[in-house]
């Protein structure tokens, strides 16, 4: 067992965020080289210090059971050997990514006076990251931020707090091997909310706040921030079975979307029906949910057609479940199944499952949301599943950033100009 111990410590957030600033003007700097060597260096001593990692989750694990977390929850927060395997490979693919190389001039032209303009890609500064339960988030983030040449201030959940000053204290650990500064990751230990307010306005150290979680979380951050922020959301997604499904397609996206990783947000929360399908297929629609044990909301077409329907309420249509539940529309066009999505959708991921390429367009232009699929599960909004390495997140809203968010999203602009003493 490691003998290692958590260096995290409660100071004040004003100064971390300081601190974060200053290292973020020397991480700017460094070459693409150093930055890979540092997160190969993290991804090695993660690996190497899975027992510690593991010792601490089991405190906050232990904290859940005390308190009754849900099974999603605790799913959300559980770390095995396998998970950090898997988080630290992450940042081994992050280190393969070429995308975007800060410094790259991605236009240039001269003006009639002779003076060169440059349209530059530059880091945004300091990320500031608040988000809930997952711990992989914190490794995650931190490999994006420092890949991208940004300095990072995390503020994770107190459900987690041992798994995260546990992660948080061995990437100090490794960075201290490396050209990175260990001020350019910073922890906020503390479990107060009045830590997290601090973070939300302060603009003259933080130049954006990403909030990764549920509802409230990110409408209380939209809310009371002053800090620019970029929006992720929750995931209220759905499954369209049109007139013209493939059974054995629609089943299997239905069981891998629904019953995978419930507790994510790129997971399927409901089903829409076409009636005509459903009522051909009913029996191994029942068959699939009963072997699942999955509680079924549904309206009064779906209970004519569907064993053991809970009658839905406009809350059913709306929620995140997180969990083997989910609510069952059935409609008569693929016409009502846009109108549905259009009214209960959060703009996250939407997908039909049909044979027929005109309906298929239709869904895939009429839907609007961050991502959108055509015989496919929801299940890959998500950025490693697309090639991105890690993401800090999934954005549902429509400025700088939409859908997972990877490199180019922590990355902005600025004109460089050069001339010869021109005026104007």
């Amino acid at each position: 067992m490691s003998t290692f111990k958590s260096t995290t410590k409660n100071i004040d957030v004003k100064d971390q965020a300081k601190l974060a600033q200053e290292a973020s003007k020397k991480l700017a700097l460094l070459s693409e080289k150093d930055k890979n060597e540092a997160l190969l260096v993290i991804a090695d001593t993660l690996e190497s210090e899975t027992g510690f990692i593991l010792e601490q989750n089991k405190q906050d694990l232990v904290n859940g059971e005390n308190n009754d977390f849900s099974e999603a929850l605790m799913d959300r927060l559980r770390l095995t050997e396998d998970r950090v395997k898997e988080f630290a490979n992450g940042l081994r693919e992050v280190v393969e990514l070429k995308d975007p190389p800060v410094g790259e001039i991605l236009s240039d032209w001269t003006l009639d006076n002779g003076l060169n303009v440059e349209q530059v890609r530059v880091p945004l500064g300091v990320v500031g990251m608040i988000y809930e339960a997952r711990p992989n988030v914190t490794v995650d983030a931190t490999g994006l931020a420092l890949k991208s040449g940004n300095a990072i201030v995390l503020k994770g959940g107190s459900n987690a707090i041992h798994s995260n000053s546990a992660i948080v204290s061995v990437i100090h650990k490794a960075l201290r091997a490396t050209k990175i500064p260990e001020d350019a990751v910073q922890f906020i230990a503390s479990t107060d909310r009045e830590a997290a307010g601090q973070l939300f306005t302060m603009k003259e150290h933080i130049d954006v706040l990403i909030p990764r979680g549920g509802g409230n979380l990110i409408k209380t951050v939209v809310e009371n921030a002053t800090v620019p922020v970029l929006e992720t959301g929750v995931g209220n997604c759905h499954i369209y079975m049109d007139q013209f499904a493939d059974i054995d397609k629609a089943l299997s996206i239905m069981e891998n979307a629904k019953t995978d990783r419930p507790a994510v947000c790129n997971a399927a929360e409901t089903f829409i029906f076409h009636e005509a399908w459903l009522n051909d297929h009913a029996g191994q629609v029942t068959a699939l949910f009963e072997k699942y044990d999955i509680e079924v909301h549904g309206d009064e077409k779906a209970a004519e057609l569907l064993p053991d329907v809970i009658p839905a309420n406009e809350k059913d249509w709306a929620e995140e479940y997180l969990s083997l539940a989910v609510a069952v529309k059935v409609v008569s066009s693929v016409e009502e199944a846009v109108v549905h999505i259009e009214r209960y959708g959060t703009k996250h991921s939407e997908a039909i499952v049909t044979e027929n390429p005109e309906n298929a367009v239709t869904f895939l232009n009429r839907v609007d949301a961050a991502a959108v699929y055509h015989n496919a599960s929801t299940r890959f909004t998500d950025g490693s599943a697309l090639g991105f390495g890690a993401e800090i997140g999934i954005s549902t809203q429509k400025l700088h950033a939409r859908g997972p968010m990877g490199l180019p999203a922590l990355t902005t602009i600025k004109y460089r100009m050069t001339g010869d003493g021109q005026v104007r």
